[in-house]
């Protein structure tokens, strides 16, 4: 369990099962491949996004919707057995969301995604916003419906709640949206096509032209942050060999926002995030790839040493 002074943490996103094959190379249209293995990992990208800030550290709390289904309470145990509050996961009549992942054998990914319960995510009640309040940080993206989602982080700056979304899957963005996000954390490709700039940095021009704070997370290219008025940083990627990048993305930014939340600098909190997706890429799935505060402690004083 997080400690008491753990920073609070809401995430306000999707929940979806994930059914991952593995296999040697994707098939193409048309075409059958064998795979080499399956697995069934719960996911979802609100989802990951608070496991991994419960496990770097926070104090979570996650905002959103299951189906009465089987897999709809094997998320919700999931959650709980990560030490998130659930008391916002709403149970609604259906299916909960599913993810058919495709992984290849350098590690690459491909995502078709089923919102099931997740579509009925299109407000924000009362109790959701007492969940909220007095926390360090809201975590948003885009697997819910843009309703709901910009109703959220309505709720988060009427709060006084900074906002982080992370622009994912990659869709037009609403103007009332980008007013009310205090960090985005798109990556490289998200970024182009918020912006229309193939170069990451100016692409982060372009993106602090519309929100305070911007990180491009590049692969194994590091990540480029950036805030109004001071100069860009960039902070390199850990040199690992990657299995499965599926959760790559969630984990960086669920501990990024633990670590800003517990007072590091932009740079550090950039390295710590960096070190926790570098661990996630080692290891299958999503939500069973993150690492806990301990070994992202360890691997970050390993590197010093």
């Amino acid at each position: 369990m997080n400690s008491a002074s753990a920073p609070r943490i809401a995430v306000f996103g999707s929940i979806n099962m994930d059914l991952v094959a593995y296999v040697d190379a994707a098939p193409r249209s048309g075409e059958t491949v064998a795979g080499r293995e399956f697995r069934q990992v719960p996911g979802g990208k609100g989802a990951n996004q608070a496991l991994a800030a419960a496990r770097a550290g926070g104090d979570v709390v996650f905002l959103g919707a299951v189906g009465d289904d089987a897999f709809g309470t094997q998320l919700r145990t999931n959650l709980v057995d990560s030490g998130v509050e659930v008391s916002g996961l709403r149970l609604v009549p259906g299916t909960s969301g599913v993810a058919h992942i495709v992984v290849d054998g350098t590690g690459a990914n491909s995502i078709i995604f089923v919102s099931g319960a997740n579509k009925t995510v299109t407000d924000v009640t009362e109790e959701d916003v007492a969940l909220l309040e007095g926390s360090a940080a809201l975590l948003l993206q885009l697997e819910l419906p843009m309703e709901g989602v910009v109703a959220a982080a309505r709720a988060g700056r009427a709060a006084g709640v900074p906002t982080v979304l992370t622009p994912a899957p990659a869709r037009e963005l609403p103007g009332e949206l980008l007013d009310l996000v205090d960090l985005i954390v798109p990556n490289q490709h998200e970024a182009a096509a918020i912006t229309g700039e193939s170069e990451p940095e100016a692409a982060l021009e372009a993106l602090l032209r519309r929100v305070p704070e911007a990180i491009i997370t590049l692969g194994e290219e590091g990540s480029l942050y950036g805030r109004r008025g001071e100069e860009p940083i960039r902070v390199a990627a850990r040199a690992v060999t990657a299995v499965d990048t599926t959760a790559a993305g969630d984990t960086f930014c669920g501990a990024f926002v633990v670590a800003r939340a517990e007072g590091y600098a932009p740079a550090d909190a950039l390295r710590f995030a960096s070190t926790a997706s570098s661990l996630a890429v080692q290891r299958h799935g999503a939500s069973t790839s993150m690492p806990t505060r301990a070994e992202i402690d360890a691997a970050l004083e390993a590197d010093r040493a």
